[in-house]
Parts: C-alpha cells; sequence; structure tokens
C-alpha cells in the first residue's frame, strides 16, 4: 500500500468513495464538476491541506482509501498545531481488512513528523460504526460539535 498526496487525475476516485457509503461507485461513472475542480486546486495549493490517497499496486495503482488533513495552526498547545482529519474512506469491498487503520495510522505519523500537538476528527453522530473504529485506534470522544449551514 502507497499513501501519498492525491493528484488531479484522483479526483474521480475520490468522488466515488466519498459516495461510497455501502457499494462501490465506479470512477468512471464520475462527473467531475467545476467546483469540485475549484475545491481540489485549493486543496492542493494550500501547504495547510493535504488530501491523501491510499493505493494499491504502486503509487499509480487503484485508489482504495482517501482523506483529507488540514494543518491548523493556534495558540492553545503551546502554539503547536493541530491536524484535522475528514473525508476519511475505505472503499466499501476492501473494509474490513486494514486498510482505514493504516491509513489513519499513516496520517497520524504524518502529523506527529510535522509537530501537531493532537489529531481531532469529527464523526457523523449516526456512523456507530466509524465511532467504535475511531476508539480503537485511541481517539476520545471529548467534545460536542455544532455545525451552521450556510
Amino acid at each position: 500500500m502507497t499513501l501519498r498526496p492525491a493528484t488531479r487525475a484522483d479526483l474521480p476516485a475520490i468522488l466515488a468513495l466519498l459516495a461510497d457509503e455501502e457499494r462501490v461507485v465506479d470512477p468512471e461513472s464520475v462527473t467531475v464538476a467545476e467546483a469540485y475542480e475549484h475545491a481540489f486546486a485549493a486543496i492542493a495549493a494550500d501547504p495547510r491541506n493535504e488530501l491523501l490517497v491510499l493505493t494499491e499496486g504502486g503509487p499509480d495503482g487503484t485508489v482504495l482509501g482517501c482523506l483529507q488533513a488540514t494543518y491548523i495552526p493556534g495558540l492553545g498547545k503551546g502554539g503547536a498545531e493541530r491536524a484535522l482529519i475528514e473525508a476519511v474512506r475505505v472503499r466499501a469491498d476492501r473494509r474490513g481488512a486494514g486498510l482505514g487503520r493504516a491509513l489513519m495510522g499513516r496520517a497520524v505519523a504524518r502529523a506527529r513528523v510535522r509537530g501537531c500537538a493532537l489529531v481531532q476528527l469529527t464523526s457523523d453522530k449516526r456512523r456507530d460504526d466509524a465511532h467504535r473504529f475511531y476508539a480503537g485506534l485511541g481517539f476520545e470522544p471529548s467534545h460536542e460539535g455544532f455545525k451552521l449551514r450556510l
């Protein structure tokens, strides 16, 4: 398995993973709208953001997982950055084989090398399996989150 920054060529596979809750979505069937193009370009240009993919068969192999890591500077934690991990996905047909654990472990290692004081994430309250997965990795439910849709 290879973990690497995503390229524009990975965008259909990433969007397929984001649409893939219970079944595998074929990346060839995904239409990449202009809004996704803009979002990808903004992430790729921002040194505080990484869109990472986990591939099988080398760097140019099949995309099996993805996540976005955002590094947030702050005055808390002694001025250290914190890593925010979002949009964690593993292909439905490959779940349960340790790929999510590998993906998250490598992302946490990247944050540690960068000097982050903590890694945080959010997960939809309805995703009980995901909550058990994150708890198994050592994440603790420490805060109640709020969102305001605009």
